[in-house]
C-alpha cells in the first residue's frame, strides 16, 4: 500500500482499485474474513491501513440466490446485458424480508433474468440497488452485472450531486403548501416508540427533500383540500417523502402511517372522491422519474411512468371535488 493511501479506509481503497466490484462488495468480503493485510485477517470495513501493509483478496465464486425463481409478471421498460428498468406496482415488496419471504420483485427477478441476475447486493438482494416502499408505485432499475452494481450503487449514493442520476416522485397530499417551491431538511430516525416507523428527530441522519406544487385542487378554490406535488430527493432515507411532507402538515392521502390523523378528512372529497381514496388503499406516491449514467455506454438513460390508474382515478376526483 502507498504512503499517499495510508490511514485510509480498506473498503475505500479497495473499492477504488477495482472497476467491477463494487465497494459495498468489499464490505461484505471483509465481513467474512475474505480480506488480509500484511497476512492479517480483517473483519472491519472501516480498518485504516498502515503504511506498508500488503492487502490480499479472495473473492469466493457467487452464491447462488436463496430466494426461489417465481412466475410474477413485471412491466418491463427497458432491459439489455447490463440493466432491467421495471415498472413496479403498488403492492409488490421488492426483496425477502420478515414476514414476506417469497413474492417479491426479487422472486419475480430470478425468474426473468435467471443466471445473469447480479449476486451482489447480499443473498436476498441480487441486483437491488435502490428500493421502493411495498405500497410505493414507480420506475425502478435493478443491475445484471457486477460493474452495473458498482456503477449503480455510487449514482445513487451521489442523488445526483454529480449530475448522473435524476429521480422524481409525485404525491397528492392533504392541504394547501404555504410555499409553491420550497425545501424540507429535517434529519430522520427510528421512532423510539415503534421502531418500525420514522420520525424526525435530532439525532436522526440527515435528510433533504426538495418539492414543487403542480397543483392545488379543486383549481382556483378558497379552501384548498389536497395538492399534487413533484418531490426531488437529495437523501434517501426510508420513507422520507412520507415522513418530511407529514411533518410540515401535509401528510399523503391513504398514508395510514403517516397520516392517520387525517383519516377522517376524506369526507371533504366527496362520495366519488372517498371511493376512490378506498380503492387507492395506499398512500399516493408514485416514482415518476429515473434518469442515471448507463455503466458501459455512459449514455445518460431517461425513464418515466404516468401515474397509475388508482392514483390517476383519485388525482381526479380532487379536482372534481365539489366544495
Amino acid at each position: 500500500m502507498t504512503e499517499d493511501q495510508a490511514g485510509e479506509r480498506i473498503d475505500r481503497i479497495l473499492g477504488s482499485h477495482f472497476d467491477d466490484i463494487s465497494r459495498s462488495r468489499f464490505k461484505d468480503l471483509i465481513k467474512q474474513g475474505q480480506v488480509a493485510a500484511s497476512g492479517r485477517t480483517i473483519v472491519e470495513p472501516n480498518y485504516r491501513v498502515k503504511p506498508g501493509d500488503e492487502i490480499s483478496v479472495t473473492v469466493p465464486p457467487a452464491e447462488d440466490p436463496e430466494p426461489k425463481a417465481q412466475d410474477i409478471p413485471l412491466k418491463v421498460i427497458f432491459e439489455d446485458d447490463s440493466l432491467i428498468v421495471i415498472d413496479k406496482p403498488a403492492g409488490l415488496v421488492v426483496h425477502p424480508a420478515a414476514g414476506n419471504w417469497d413474492g417479491t420483485l426479487v422472486n419475480a427477478l430470478i425468474a426473468h433474468c435467471g443466471d445473469s441476475l447480479s449476486g451482489i447486493g447480499g443473498v436476498r438482494r441480487p441486483g437491488i440497488v435502490h428500493r421502493l416502499d411495498k405500497e410505493t408505485s414507480g420506475i425502478m432499475v435493478v443491475a445484471k452485472t457486477d460493474q452495473a452494481h458498482k456503477s449503480l450503487s455510487e449514482q445513487f449514493a451521489a442523488h445526483g450531486r454529480d449530475g448522473r442520476m435524476t429521480r422524481a416522485y409525485e404525491a397528492i397530499v392533504w392541504g394547501a403548501l404555504e410555499r409553491m417551491k420550497g425545501s424540507i431538511d429535517a434529519p430522520l430516525g427510528r421512532k423510539q416508540t415503534n421502531r418500525q416507523k420514522i420520525a424526525v428527530t435530532e439525532r436522526g441522519r440527515h435528510a433533504v427533500t426538495h418539492y414543487q406544487v403542480l397543483e392545488t385542487m379543486p383549481a382556483k378554490a378558497t379552501k384548498v383540500i389536497t395538492s399534487r406535488v413533484r418531490c426531488i430527493l437529495e437523501t434517501g432515507r426510508t420513507h422520507q417523502i412520507r415522513v418530511h411532507l407529514a411533518h410540515i402538515g401535509h401528510p399523503l392521502l391513504g398514508d395510514a402511517s403517516y397520516g392517520a390523523h387525517f383519516a377522517a378528512s376524506a369526507f371533504k372529497l366527496g362520495p366519488e372522491g372517498q371511493a376512490a381514496l378506498k380503492a387507492l388503499g395506499r398512500q399516493a406516491l408514485h416514482a415518476i422519474h429515473l434518469g442515471f449514467e448507463h455503466p458501459v455506454s455512459k449514455e445518460p438513460m431517461r425513464f418515466d411512468s404516468p401515474l397509475p390508474a388508482d392514483m390517476a382515478k383519485l388525482l381526479a376526483t380532487c379536482r372534481s371535488t365539489n366544495l
